[in-house]
């Protein structure tokens, strides 16, 4: 996947597919890099989160920009929706499970670190990461914080799934992971609120990279400025 992302977006960068050009399709592609539609269908959709493109029904990918966006879109939401969201909700919700986590929740949290830091395959990592987050929400015995990470859980896992094909995130995530679930263990609010936030800072920070890394002039269609 990423030798087919990365050869469509330099071909982008470079010219070679114009604004407003239609990609070849996901047959033409898979026989070109001979790969699978459904990693053809990843290349794709990591295109279409870095803003270069737009996926129309019935109709393929369309590129409507030579240069990644600053703000990148997974499912309904942003990745600035998501940072400022994640900030304000699981900073603060780490550091309220330190204080009122249960003894199943931290049973729960263990057993997900356990799991996560054992599989290989990057889609169930994915799905673990999300729950993961979720019980630390959940773990703050406020039901509101858990009710919102759980409306975001498509686009977190979206992001999470880029940031690892992308960025090699899993090893860090790992290790941030289990550097909150010991501060909360601790029962210390200010370590797991610090944990939680350097964690969210190197997501943004791996996400910033991706974004930047190799991009040419980035000339933008009127649609890919400002909203997402």
């Amino acid at each position: 996947m990423e030798a087919v992302l990365a050869h469509l977006r330099e071909a982008i960068e470079r010219g070679e597919y114009a604004i407003g050009d239609k990609l070849p399709s996901e047959a033409s592609l898979g026989r070109e890099f001979d790969v699978s539609r459904s990693v053809v269908r990843e290349a794709l959709r990591a295109l279409q989160a870095l803003g270069l493109t737009v996926s129309r029904t019935g109709k393929g990918t369309f590129v409507t920009a030579n240069g990644p966006a600053e703000n990148p879109v997974f499912g309904p939401y942003s990745a600035r929706d998501l940072f400022e969201v994640r900030r304000h909700v699981e900073v603060p919700a780490a550091g309220y499970a330190a204080l009122r986590h249960s003894s199943d929740d931290l049973d729960l949290l263990t057993h997900l670190l356990e799991r996560m830091q054992r599989e290989t395959d990057n889609t169930a990592w994915v799905a673990l990461d999300s729950l993961f987050h979720i019980t630390i929400a959940q773990a703050s015995g406020n039901p509101v914080f858990g009710k919102v990470i759980e409306e975001i859980r498509d686009a977190l896992a979206r992001q999470s799934a880029f940031l690892n094909q992308l960025g090699d995130r899993r090893g860090g995530s790992n290790v941030e992971h289990r550097r909150i679930v010991e501060a909360i263990d601790g029962r210390s609010q200010d370590a797991a609120t610090a944990a939680m936030a350097f964690h969210l800072d190197h997501v943004e920070q791996t996400l910033t990279s991706i974004v930047t890394k190799q991009t040419g002039p980035s000339a933008r269609t009127d649609d890919q400025n400002g909203t997402p």
